[in-house]
């Protein structure tokens, strides 16, 4: 039996994207089954560790058997909402959401990306991506005529407040959130995943430090 949505533990789920990649590159190279033993070779972990994932959400595999390989895929597409695009906006469309845009394929991840927004004079009512970038005025009646659920931020923390709570109160309940803002201490109905670069570079200053160190 699966567990429950709060009983699974974080770096299972922050595993699952690495499973779809790797799935997907085994099933694109004609590797219609696997076993645990060599998904977790291709995966870089322990089969036990795959086996204890999977038997997270009711495991999939057979004993004996190993893992088909587009069923896992699909079954783990489900799990991470690929198979129902969530309607998403960017807000704040300096270098930062730039990257973002044109870096991603949202739409083979499960978002289908329905408008641009930006306060800064210079960028409102220019064209990128085939977006108009709008003003931030007009997202109230983006979010309604498109029914969004779900904004990219890619402003600074002194701007978060203010644009979150514009946001909400328009019906965003979902947030990939850039700043250091703490969307879900103000909205615990709110879900986000916070992306922190500086904390993902002195973490990588960490790992550098410790393998001179082990040197």
């Amino acid at each position: 039996m699966s567990k429950t949505e709060g009983q699974i533990a974080m770096p299972v789920i922050r595993r699952l994207p690495k499973y779809y990649r790797c799935l997907c590159t085994l099933e694109h190279n004609g590797v219609d089954k696997i076993s645990s033993r060599a998904l977790a070779e291709a995966m870089n972990i322990t089969a036990s560790q795959v086996r204890q994932d999977l038997n997270c959400f009711g495991g999939f595999g057979q004993q004996g058997y190993g893992y088909i390989t587009k069923n896992l895929r699909e079954e783990i597409a489900k799990l991470l909402g690929i198979d129902k695009p969530k309607n998403t906006v960017i807000y704040g469309i300096g270098n930062l959401g730039r990257a973002v845009l044109f870096h991603f394929d949202f739409e083979k991840f499960g978002f289908k990306l329905c408008g641009l927004f930006d306060t800064a004079p210079h960028l409102v009512g220019t064209e990128l991506a085939g977006f108009t970038i709008k003003d931030n005025c007009d997202i109230e009646n983006c979010i309604k005529e498109n029914e969004v659920t779900t904004a990219i931020l890619c402003i600074p923390t002194v701007s978060a407040e203010e644009v979150v709570n514009k946001l909400y109160l328009a019906g965003i309940r979902h947030y990939l959130n850039f700043s250091h803002y703490d969307i879900t201490t103000h909205f615990p109905d709110c879900v986000s995943y916070d992306v922190h670069l500086s904390e993902s570079l002195m973490t990588l200053g960490y790992l550098i430090t410790n393998k001179e160190t082990d040197t």
